[in-house]
């Protein structure tokens, strides 16, 4: 991964932990530059620097180090190799491909010090040129196309600050990642370029401009998609105890979400958590293409056992092999399992370092290393043009679970990030415990993005007469009800539901049947795992029309029990496992059914033909 350069030697003068002190190199480090020790191959980065010494936190363990130890400056910051090779690999924190290291190392542990390509140096990539000899390069244009999978389409970009006229380029064929593949004449100086480009993990790659959102990450998540959804180009946080249900969340988003790529970092994990994540996404199947869904995956393993500092530095991988698909007008979805494992890491090298606490022991920097991470999200107009002479616009979704101790949500990592991400999926335990799954609390989570998004969603009609809510007046009323019905808990435990009001008794079966229908979903059956936004608008509107139709009985005298009673209620029940979503006209003979029985009610009552 990284060229060692045997200059600018230091030496040890102090280990504690993953931490070590260097002296004779403080007058010509830069912040965030990496080092290596010469003995044991261990990379590390500054993070301080002082007057007569620097402090550095290493990647890997730091055992049987010794004082005195030579330390090599490698002139660098820790980057990222960019290129054909990423999708349906697993890197480690710092991008070392754990499969070629499980064939060298076949006890499964990673040998300190194991310097191994990101990219494959001898897998030859078919390469199609899109650009002719004499043309102007820009920034991020669209030089050619590697075909990196039956399922996505690589995009070789011009890298970013490279400005100039293309003088020679490679004719179709097949290159490795390493061979010159086309020369820019930059103000006279000729270089060339291959697949490759290497990036700072901790420095934003440069776009056009920031756009606004105006369309829906549609997740197939009802409880999401309906009440608190995500744009692409937004951020969320999903905090929740152990047993709440996100690795089951993360595993549906990965496979039913409307992004093209999938980034998913698993960060400081228990390693048999880890492992079953990677065993379950070699088993899925693109629902969109019916191949391998790890054909548009990059998978970050960092397990609880490997060096704290490996955390941070996983998670800034990520997001920067994430951008580098967004640049090619990808929608990109970054998810990140826990970020809470990432805090815990900078409050043990705080510790180290001797820095004053903050609340929860955590540094006081806590804050502005969250926001440096959910900062670099967006939908964006990318640099340069693709080969339509179009303007890219690509996508970065950030998703970042948070589990607090004991579900508590006023600790400082949920707290802090609440301030940087505009979606917010509490999980409860208690609807865990209950079997309500996804354990979404509607009443503790939040979306600051509907009024981004409600003109796609208006364009979704069903074109049903009897009723012309929209998603957005369909959303209110979902959340009215369900507010109403937590309102009457108490009550109901006090005088019982049979003896409330016979609209608040509407409200509560009303309510059941919201929840029953739309908020429980199980991500294991095969027509529930998924609904699409057509069905789902389908579903919620015969819903509401039953409620509409309900409160008008109620006016004329029946009763609740009237309305329990009907038999449409259980097929409405069964729609989420029962229609399939290209089936959706099914659904609109269930709302004829459901009127045509609630027509035989009155009929039978004698309110109608009086």
């Amino acid at each position: 991964m990284i060229k060692s350069k045997i200059k600018n030697l230091g030496t040890i003068s102090e280990i504690n932990g993953s931490l070590i002190t260097v002296k004779g190199l403080e007058k010509i480090v830069r912040l965030h530059d990496l080092i290596k020790v010469k003995k044991y191959n261990i990379i590390g980065e500054i993070i301080q620097i002082y007057s007569n010494r620097i402090n550095i936190q290493c990647f890997e363990n730091t055992e049987h180090l010794k004082l005195n130890e030579k330390v090599i400056y490698l002139e660098e910051p820790l980057s990222m190799e960019l290129g054909p090779g990423l999708l349906s690999n697993v890197f480690d924190g710092i991008q070392r491909p754990l499969d070629k290291i499980y064939e060298l190392e076949k006890s499964g542990f990673i040998k300190r010090g194991i310097d191994i390509p990101s990219l494959s140096r001898d897998k030859k990539w078919d390469f199609k040129p899109l650009k002719k000899i004499n043309d102007i390069l820009n920034s991020g244009d669209v030089i050619g196309i590697v075909e990196e999978n039956p399922t996505i389409s690589h995009y070789i970009l011009v890298p970013p600050g490279i400005e100039g006229k293309l003088v020679y380029i490679r004719e179709e064929g097949e290159y490795t990642v390493l061979e010159d593949l086309y020369k820019v004449n930059i103000k006279g100086n000729a270089q060339n370029f291959n697949m490759i480009q290497k990036w700072p993990v901790t420095k934003n790659r440069p776009f056009y401009k920031k756009l606004i959102p105006k369309e829906p990450l549609i997740t197939g998540q009802r409880i999401l998609d309906l009440l608190f959804p995500i744009v692409k180009g937004g951020t969320v946080a999903v905090p929740g105890g152990f047993g709440t249900g996100k690795t089951v969340i993360q595993q549906s988003l990965a496979k039913w979400c409307s992004a093209d790529i999938i980034i998913f970092i698993g960060c400081g994990e228990r390693g048999n958590e880890i492992a079953d994540v990677l065993q379950q996404f070699a088993k899925l199947i693109d629902p969109r293409s019916g191949r391998p869904l790890l054909e548009r995956i990059v998978l970050i393993a960092n397990t609880s056992n490997m060096p704290i500092s490996a955390r941070e530095s996983s998670i800034f991988s990520g997001i920067t092999i994430a951008e580098y698909y967004r640049d090619m007008g990808y929608d990109v979805t970054l998810q990140a399992d826990s970020t809470s494992r990432w805090a815990e890491a900078l409050r043990e090298i705080s510790g180290l370092l001797e820095e004053m606490p903050a609340e929860g022991g955590y540094p006081a920097y806590l804050p502005s290393r969250l926001s440096s991470f959910y900062e670099r999200a967006g939908i964006i107009e990318t640099l340069g043009k693709d080969n339509l002479k179009n303007n890219k616009i690509g996508s970065l979704t950030v998703i970042g679970s948070i589990s607090p101790p004991a579900g508590d949500f006023s600790e400082p990592i949920t707290s802090n990030t609440k301030r940087f991400v505009q979606t917010f999926w509490a999980l409860d335990a208690e609807l865990a415990y209950e079997k309500h799954y996804p354990a979404v609390n509607w009443l503790e989570s939040y979306s600051n993005y509907p009024r981004y998004i409600r003109d796609w969603w208006s364009k979704i009609d069903l074109n049903w007469p009897e009723i012309e809510f929209d998603w957005f007046d369909c959303r209110a009323q979902i959340n009215e009800i369900l507010s109403r019905e937590n309102e009457l808990k108490n009550m109901t435990q006090l005088v019982g539901q049979e003896n409330l009001p016979e609209e608040q008794q509407l409200d509560i079966f009303i309510a059941k049947i919201i929840k029953e229908a739309i908020l429980i979903q199980n991500a294991f059956d095969d027509i529930d795992a998924f609904t699409g936004p057509i069905k789902m608008i389908a579903l919620i509107k015969i819903i509401l029309l039953l409620y509409r139709e309900s409160k008008k009985l109620l006016e004329e005298d029946f009763y609740v029990k009237d309305i329990r009673g009907l038999n449409i209620i259980e097929e409405i029940l069964r729609i989420k496992n029962t229609i399939p979503n290209e089936e959706v006209e099914k659904i609109g003979i269930i709302k004829d059914n459901l009127m045509n029985e609630l027509k035989s009610l009155k009929r039978i009552h004698g309110v109608i033909g009086k």
